[in-house]
C-alpha cells in the first residue's frame, strides 16, 4: 500500500474509472461527487467518502479533479466549502478537467500564497483510456510538483509530460482537440461520402486505415458506428465546449483557426440543432448524414 492520500472529486465517464485505478494501485482515495449513486460504488470497493470538496482537502495529500467546465473548476477548489478552505500548505491539487489556460493560471496563482502546489493535468484517451489506465497526461506546472504526482499517473495512464508551467498542460489539451475534433468530422465526412457514392463505408475504412490515414479514430470508432453505437465514451456537448475554448484561446493570442471554426460549427448543429449533445463525439456525422439524407451503419 502507497503511503499517499488522495483524493477525486468529480466522478463521471472519466473520473470513475481513474479514481478505481488509483484504488487498484494501492492509494487510499476519499471521494466526492455531486451526484450520491457513484460515490456509493467507490466506497463499495474501498474508497471513503466525503461530504465537500472541503472535507476531501482535509484529509488528503494530493487531490485530483475532473470537472466540466471553467466555472466548476473554479468552484469547486476557490469557492465556498471548497478545497481551499480544507487545504493545509503543501497540499497540491491536480486539476484533470479541460478548461481555459487563463482559468488553470489563475488558480494556480491563488493557491500558491496558501503554499498549495497545483497542475492542470488533461488527459486524452477517453472512457476505454481511463477504464484501462492508459490515459495520457499533458501538464502544466512546476518540475518539482510533477515529479512528487508521477505515481499517480503511473496508476492512471500511460504517459505524461510536463508540457512548461501552469496553463501549459491545458494549451496542450486544445491542441489536441483540435486533432481530435477535425479526425472525427473528417470521418464523418468521408464514411458519408463513401454511402452516398454506393461503396460500404466501412470496407473503405479497412482499405485506407493501413495507410497514410491512418489515425485512432479510424481504428477505434468506425466498428461502433457500423453497429448503431452512438453512445458516448466522450460527449459531443463535451466536444463542442473544448472547441469554444479553442477558439477563444486562439483569439487571446491571435492564432488563426479556421478548420477548428468550420469544425466547431458541425459539433454547434450536432449538439444545439438537432440535441444530440449526449451523444459520442463521432456521431458528428450524423450532421452529414442529415444533409446527404443517407445512414450509415444500423
Amino acid at each position: 500500500m502507497t503511503g499517499i492520500r488522495v483524493g477525486y472529486i468529480g466522478l463521471g465517464l472519466m473520473g470513475a474509472p481513474m479514481a478505481r485505478n488509483l484504488l487498484k494501485a494501492g492509494f487510499s482515495v476519499v471521494v466526492h461527487n455531486r451526484s450520491r449513486a457513484i460515490v456509493d460504488q467507490l466506497v463499495a470497493e474501498g474508497a471513503q467518502a466525503a461530504t465537500s470538496p472541503r472535507e476531501v482537502a482535509t484529509q488528503v495529500d494530493i487531490l485530483c479533479t475532473n470537472l466540466p467546465d471553467s466555472p466548476d473548476v473554479e468552484t469547486v477548489i476557490l469557492g465556498k466549502d471548497g478545497v481551499v478552505e480544507g487545504a493545509r500548505p503543501g497540499l497540491i491539487v491536480i486539476d484533470n478537467s479541460t478548461i481555459k489556460p487563463e482559468t488553470a493560471r489563475r488558480i494556480a496563482a491563488d493557491l500558491t500564497p496558501k503554499g498549495i502546489e497545483m497542475l492542470d493535468a488533461p488527459v486524452s484517451g477517453g472512457q476505454i483510456g481511463a477504464i484501462n489506465g492508459t490515459l495520457v497526461f499533458m501538464v502544466g506546472g512546476s518540475t518539482a510538483t510533477f515529479e512528487k504526482a508521477t505515481p499517480l499517473f503511473e496508476a492512471m495512464g500511460k504517459s505524461w509530460t510536463l508540457v512548461g508551467e501552469s496553463g501549459a498542460g491545458q494549451i496542450a489539451k486544445a491542441a489536441n482537440q483540435i486533432m481530435v475534433a477535425a479526425q472525427m468530422s473528417a470521418m464523418g465526412e468521408l464514411l458519408v461520402f463513401a454511402q452516398k457514392a454506393g461503396v460500404d463505408p466501412f470496407k473503405v475504412v479497412e482499405a485506407i486505415k493501413g495507410g497514410a490515414a491512418q489515425c485512432w479514430t479510424l481504428d477505434t470508432k468506425p466498428p461502433r458506428l457500423k453497429e448503431g453505437n452512438r453512445q458516448p465514451g466522450f460527449k459531443a456537448r463535451m466536444q463542442l465546449k473544448d472547441l469554444k475554448i479553442i477558439l477563444e484561446t486562439g483569439e487571446t493570442y491571435g492564432a488563426p483557426l479556421p478548420l477548428s471554426a468550420i469544425t466547431a460549427d458541425l459539433f454547434r448543429q450536432m449538439v444545439e440543432d438537432q440535441g444530440e449533445g449526449e451523444l459520442d463525439n463521432s456521431a458528428v456525422l450524423s450532421v452529414l448524414e442529415r444533409l446527404a439524407r443517407v445512414r450509415v451503419g444500423k
